[in-house]
């Protein structure tokens, strides 16, 4: 889950209502915590990625991820965030992200979005992957493909003295290189005691600026690139965000934390 770049609140279902803001460090004990939450958000995720089959609903996915999270000990992070009525995000084609699971069936050729948050102990892991249900088109495939080859791009650079606006750079240019937009109006974000905190991340932005990176910053990564035009609309029920021309979307998001050398994937699959 993430937020729009026109949001400044910040709050999180397992800690106090409002965040102080500003950029934090976690210590080892906290990073540990960290891990323990994002193994089992790796481990859920795996398991709905070996489920989804047509004629599934979005809702059934949200039943499975629930019970194999209370099942490995986390605590589903989005469920209540704000009203939402989930454990999981489930968006399909054009929905981008914040899909709410319901009645629908999954569909032969789907593009499915899976995106769920999890805390231990109050520390909180985040990621989302993008499924194709069954024979899925090309240009799905690689929409996917140049999507997670964006993630991992903005990874590389991710390490200690170097920029937040770097990050932005490699996972836009990797989507750009393949002729996909990213999308602009919702970014990733700083992850830890609560699920939304500073530093916002843009998937787009300038060599050398914005805030520089430190080891112990933690960050979830999340790239959402669209087939067609950047531009986002709200449906009416307040949360799914739709492409505005109506165009496919992939999206793929991991917590990580910033060392010296390499990032660390808290939440690898």
């Amino acid at each position: 889950m993430y937020r729009s770049v026109a949001e400044n609140k910040k709050t999180a279902s397992n800690a106090t209502p409002e965040h102080s803001g500003g950029i934090t460090i976690k210590s080892p004990r906290e990073l540990e915590l960290m891990r323990r939450a994002g193994r089992i958000v790796a481990a859920t995720l795996a398991l709905l990625r070996g489920v989804v089959r047509p004629g599934m609903t979005t809702r059934e996915l949200d039943t499975i991820a629930s019970r194999e999270i209370q099942r490995l000990g986390g605590k589903a992070v989005f469920k209540g965030y704000r009203g939402f009525p989930a454990a999981v995000c489930v968006s399909i084609n054009d929905e981008i992200v914040h899909g709410i699971p319901a009645g629908r069936a999954i569909q032969e050729g789907d593009l499915v979005k899976i995106d769920l948050g999890v805390s231990v102990q109050g520390y909180i892991g985040d990621a989302a992957i993008t499924v194709g249900v069954g024979e899925i088109s090309p240009e799905a495939r690689s929409l996917m493909k140049a999507t997670e080859q964006a993630l991992e791009e903005g990874i590389k650079v991710a390490r200690d003295g170097a920029y937040l606006g770097d990050v932005g750079v490699a996972i836009e240019g990797c989507a750009r290189a393949h002729g996909y937009s990213v999308v602009r109006e919702y970014t990733g974000h700083g992850v830890g005691r609560f699920l939304h905190e500073e530093p916002q991340v843009p998937n787009y932005g300038s060599l050398g600026t914005g805030p520089r990176l430190r080891s112990g910053m933690t960050l979830a990564l999340e790239p959402m690139v669209n087939v067609g035009d950047w531009r986002t609309r709200v449906l009416e029920n307040k949360w799914t965000v739709v492409t505005l021309d109506g165009s496919l979307s992939a999206h793929f998001e991991r917590t990580i934390a910033i060392r010296d050398g390499d990032a660390e994937v808290l939440t690898r699959w």
